[in-house]
């Protein structure tokens, strides 16, 4: 993410719009799911992160990321 910011292609980045993306990680404990923004100067903002226990990632985790998104561009603009 350094070197590429948030661009580092389907397998392990998603964008939902607005700044929001998501980063997926897989480990010995499950797949987990990372939300994160970008604040300018390339700072990388993780929001709130989940472990998966379904399919599907849970919309409250997004919904948890996306108010916590809306505070700190506040705060820094």
């Amino acid at each position: 993410m350094i070197v590429l910011g948030p661009n580092l292609g389907a397998t392990h980045t998603k964008a939902f719009g607005h700044g929001l993306f998501e980063l997926r990680l897989k480990g010995a404990e499950g797949i987990a799911r990372v939300f994160f923004c970008t604040l300018a100067g390339k700072r990388i903002v993780m929001l709130h992160c989940i472990v998966k226990k379904s399919e599907k990632t849970p919309l409250r985790g997004r919904e948890i990321a996306e108010m916590r998104m809306k505070e700190v561009k506040r705060e820094h603009t």
